[in-house]
This record gives C-alpha cells, sequence and structure tokens, in this order.
C-alpha cells in the first residue's frame, strides 16, 4: 500500500461521507478501502476518522491532515499532466509578439517550413513596435531585438544580430565621413523612436573604450525599414541592424559608416511566462528559431 494510495482512500471517504462512496469513486471494494485507512491511521499513530454505525466525520487531526493531503494528490495529478503533456505533440493556438522589423525582415519567411514540420500548431503574428504585456495581452511568447529589460520573463537567445551605422553614398558626397566618433556630432543622426536606449548611440571605439553619442536627431521615425529608406535617399546617418541593411549594402545603396570601428553585437530573444513548465508548441518554436538562426548569415553583415 503506498503513502498516496492510503491518502487518496482518506481524502475519498472524507469527500463521499462513508466509505461505501469513497469505494465506489476508486473503483474497488469498501474493505479494500477500510484497510488503507487503518493502515494510514496506523503509520501515523492517530486516529483520523471518528466512525459511527450512521456516520463518518474526520477527527480534528483528520481536518488538518486531510488539507495537506488533498495538496499532495493535486500535485501528484498536475505532475502526471506534466509529463503527458511534455511528450504529447506541440500543437494549438500559438500567439506571438514580435517587432516589426524582425517579424517582416526574418520571421515572416521562415514560418513555413515550421508549420509545415509542425502541422497541429497554428501560429497567429502580431507585428508591434512596443513590447507587449504577454500575459494580460493573451500571448504565449515574444520575439524581441535588443537590450533585455529587466522582467520576470523567462528569456532564451536566439541569436545575435550586427549592428552598424550606415548611410548613402550620396550622403558621405555631400557632407563627408567620419574619421572618429566625436565626428558624429557634426552630421545629420537618424533615429528610431522605439529603441530603449532613446537618441543615445553606444558604440565602442577602436581603443576598446565605450562610448555614448548623444543627439536629438535630424529625422526620428518609429520603424526600422523607413528608417532605412531615409538613410538610402541620403537624409542621414542610421545606426540599424544587419537583418534591415544587409541587402542595401550588398546593393551598394548604403556603406558603412566608420568600418574602422568595432562590430557591436546585438541580441535576439524568444521571451515567455514564468513557470517550470514550457508549452509544447511553445518549446518547439524556440527550438526550431535557434537551428534557424544557427544556420542563417542574415545577422552577419
Amino acid at each position: 500500500m503506498t503513502r498516496l494510495t492510503e491518502m487518496e482512500a482518506f481524502t475519498n471517504v472524507v469527500d463521499q461521507g462513508g466509505f461505501t462512496g469513497a469505494a465506489r469513486k476508486m473503483g474497488i471494494s469498501k474493505s479494500a478501502v477500510s484497510k488503507h485507512v487503518s493502515s494510514l491511521e496506523i503509520r501515523l499513530g492517530a486516529r483520523l476518522l471518528d466512525r459511527t454505525t450512521r456516520r463518518v466525520s474526520p477527527t480534528e487531526i483528520g481536518l488538518v491532515y486531510y488539507d495537506r493531503a488533498q495538496r499532495v494528490l493535486n500535485q501528484a495529478v498536475e505532475a502526471d499532466a506534466l509529463v503527458t503533456s511534455m511528450q504529447s505533440a506541440p500543437s494549438g493556438l500559438l500567439r506571438i509578439s514580435v517587432a516589426t522589423d524582425f517579424g517582416v525582415n526574418l520571421l515572416s519567411p521562415i514560418l513555413g517550413n515550421f508549420l509545415a514540420d509542425f502541422p497541429d500548431i497554428r501560429v497567429d503574428m502580431v507585428l508591434h513596435n512596443r513590447h507587449v504585456e504577454l500575459i494580460s495581452e493573451g500571448f504565449d511568447m515574444a520575439v524581441r531585438v535588443g537590450e533585455m529589460e529587466d522582467s520576470t520573463l523567462r528569456a532564451k537567445k536566439l541569436a545575435e544580430t550586427n549592428k552598424r551605422m550606415i548611410a548613402s553614398p550620396e550622403y558621405f558626397a555631400r557632407f563627408g565621413r567620419p574619421k572618429k566618433i566625436d565626428d558624429l556630432n557634426l552630421h545629420k543622426l537618424l533615429h528610431y523612436s522605439n529603441q530603449s536606449s532613446g537618441h543615445v548611440w553606444r558604440l565602442t571605439a577602436p581603443s576598446g573604450d565605450t562610448r555614448q553619442v548623444r543627439t536629438a536627431g535630424w529625422l526620428t521615425v518609429n520603424d526600422g525599414k523607413a528608417l532605412l529608406n531615409a538613410a538610402v535617399s541620403g537624409l542621414g546617418i542610421a545606426y540599424l541592424p544587419s537583418f534591415l541593411y544587409k541587402d542595401a549594402l550588398t546593393k551598394g545603396l548604403v556603406e558603412i559608416a566608420m568600418p574602422s570601428l568595432p562590430v557591436e553585437k546585438e541580441g535576439i530573444y524568444a521571451v515567455y511566462p514564468p513557470g517550470r513548465f514550457t508549452q509544447p508548441k511553445v518549446r518547439a518554436f524556440i527550438e526550431y528559431l535557434v537551428r534557424t538562426f544557427r544556420k542563417k548569415d542574415a545577422m552577419a553583415a
């Protein structure tokens, strides 16, 4: 007789108001239920039930034990369900919040392969230029680019993207090319309004020292693609992740503003609600993204 079986027999007797109802619920004989409860009382050295010819009721000690036993049994049920769920095939609706630039340029093109690998999952991808509240807004997870804010959310680093200052050849022909970080104060800078650091560019000097460039900027927008277009049009210097400027760089539409500076790295993260258990659909998507980005070179320009 296991302890859990004894607990289950005892709690069922209390719930059902007697041994007959408990036996019916457990699918065993009345005498078997009685043996389980008696064994429990002997092991604990305490009487848990008051038995009369008319009714069975818990003693004072029995009530205290009943409360704790219920918690243990509920946890056992949850543990069984957890293992079953973790072994089940990922399925259901996966609702994702994604930074607009990243979703359009990198995530959308690879979703087809993910859905082909996991036909029982449906994806609702919502593009945002803000950090949503995952739980209150009904999202299973989010993909975010840049520095992670302090949060109770769990985070998994998916990849890194290079981040560099770029501008068009026409801009450099007209305004010259900055030779050192301090020269940026004399240039037209294009800012991304949703960046957590605001109008501050954190750069690494050739010496390895970290420098900060603070300017109001000539143009500020809340969309990375629009910022790239502004740079291509010759409006100024933009500081962007490589997945945005790589194609324009390859085509000669933009150039690296200061090639001598070390390349900055920006993290790409999957974030999801806290807890010991990660839903199979979320875990499957995160693992898929890690494998996919490991193979891609879109981050490396």
